[in-house]
């Protein structure tokens, strides 16, 4: 039909993506041609190429509507997305800003919209009241008579249903109305899945950059940031004049914020992502990132039955404390040793990060100002604790509390805490 072929070089040269769309659209709408009388078939190819001329989702939805109810001359029409055996999304059109503030809420899909959920096929009711599957509307939803509600394929599964109700003539709706309903549900479908792929594709697009930026700010620009940090603490040591000397730790003081602020915002784009890592996986990596800091790879290892046991919110914050934690070290300690363990138990969820450096005159264990303030707060937070002290001491009591059972890192060895020298910090909270 020649109209047909007007549709398609319409479609070649609207800039859809991704490309396979018309082709795709078309495979379903070949037997529209052939199944409908020419005047519907041409108006049903129009309203395909207003609802698939677009790639925004929201639109391409209420298009979805408009042109059904352009097709059957609806007053009312309505689609609704499915959640399982509901509605988890309705988008209305034709009524009145007043008749839609006056309702309830939004039906979830009982009655008679559900019926069409229940069983995926056309359905046409010629009188509302009265009918079986019927069980009213919500509170200040208009009354309505007449109905043919569709359902809408995306791939191999039901996306959700088209409604239509009351024909504006006041006819109830025919088998013409539905078939050509079912055709630009056929083609809905397709719009609906290329718009939802050029939505994932626009979201990752968004995610890549955000982990690009992440990634700059840490590789880079904290760096930088702690390596001026670093110079500026090794000149304080030969500086007399105690006013320049305090102005100059409290410089570095500020550098620290700064780079504190900066891991907040890596961690807020990168939250963006589901954290599939698991906790032992993002732990280590927290190690990781201070390595190069370090001059060496801290040890990582998780004593307990199950650490997925681990609220989502607590694991969070744990991968901050790492960081945090070894980046003192590497500030402060001269180690060449660092160990990090996580003992979660009934009781309590032990992060014990141990050193084998200068001791605890390397660090002022009651500064309010620096990371161990931001640790302690981050602590009691959570009904928790910080601790600061000499390694040897906290070696006594981590490897008490492990008994014989002790656990072993990577490689098989023991996972021993420095004794006789070094620091340890110990942050505890209560496991709810």
């Amino acid at each position: 039909m020649d109209y047909l072929k007007t549709y398609h070089a319409h479609q070649s040269a609207v800039p859809v993506l991704p490309r396979p769309v018309p082709a795709r659209t078309s495979d379903r709408l070949t037997w529209v041609t052939e199944s409908l009388p020419s005047a519907v078939a041409h108006r049903v190819l129009d309203a395909v190429v207003a609802i698939t001329s677009n790639l925004d989702l929201d639109t391409v939805l209420r298009r979805i509507v408009e042109a059904a109810m352009d097709l059957t001359g609806a007053k009312y029409g309505a689609l609704g997305v499915r959640d399982g055996e509901r509605l988890g999304r309705f988008v209305p059109v034709g009524m009145e800003d007043s008749e839609v503030e006056a309702i309830d809420h939004w039906p979830h899909g009982h009655g008679l919209l559900g019926e069409v959920i229940r069983n995926p096929h056309p359905l046409r009711v010629d009188k509302i009241e009265g009918y079986p599957a019927a069980s009213g509307y919500p509170a200040g939803h208009p009354p309505m008579h007449t109905f043919l509600g569709v359902p809408i394929q995306v791939r191999d599964s039901v996306y959700g249903n088209l409604y239509l109700t009351d024909k504006r003539d006041g006819s109830p709706f025919t088998r013409d109305d539905e078939a050509a309903v079912r055709a630009l549900a056929a083609a809905a479908g397709v719009a609906v899945d290329n718009a939802r792929l050029y939505e994932d594709g626009r979201r990752v697009a968004v995610l890549e950059d955000r982990e690009r930026i992440a990634r700059d700010l840490h590789d880079v620009v904290i760096q930088r940031i702690f390596a001026s940090a670093m110079t500026l603490m090794s000149t304080t040591k030969h500086i007399e004049n105690e006013l320049v000397r305090s102005r100059v730790e409290e410089a570095v003081n500020d550098l620290d914020d700064t780079i504190r602020e900066i891991r907040s915002t890596i961690f807020a784009l990168q939250a963006t992502t589901p954290p599939e890592a698991s906790l032992q996986e993002r732990l280590t990596a927290a190690a990781d990132a201070v390595a190069s800091a370090l001059g060496f790879a801290p040890s990582v290892v998780i004593e307990s039955d199950d650490s997925s046991l681990v609220p989502a919110e607590v694991a969070d914050q744990l991968v901050v404390v790492t960081g945090e934690a070894l980046t003192n070290v590497a500030r402060h300690a001269r180690a060449s040793r660092a160990d990090v363990r996580l003992r979660v138990t009934d009781d309590a969820i032990t992060l014990t990060v141990v050193d084998d450096g200068i001791g605890c005159s390397g660090i002022d264990a009651g500064d309010h100002r620096g990371g161990l303030h931001n640790l302690a707060t981050r602590a009691e937070a959570l009904h928790g604790t910080l601790a600061v002290g000499p390694a040897e001491a906290v070696a006594r009591e981590v490897v008490g509390a492990r008994g014989a059972g002790a656990a072993t890192t990577g490689d098989g060895s023991s996972p021993a805490v420095p004794t006789g020298r070094g620091t340890a910090l110990v942050w505890r909270i209560p496991n709810a």
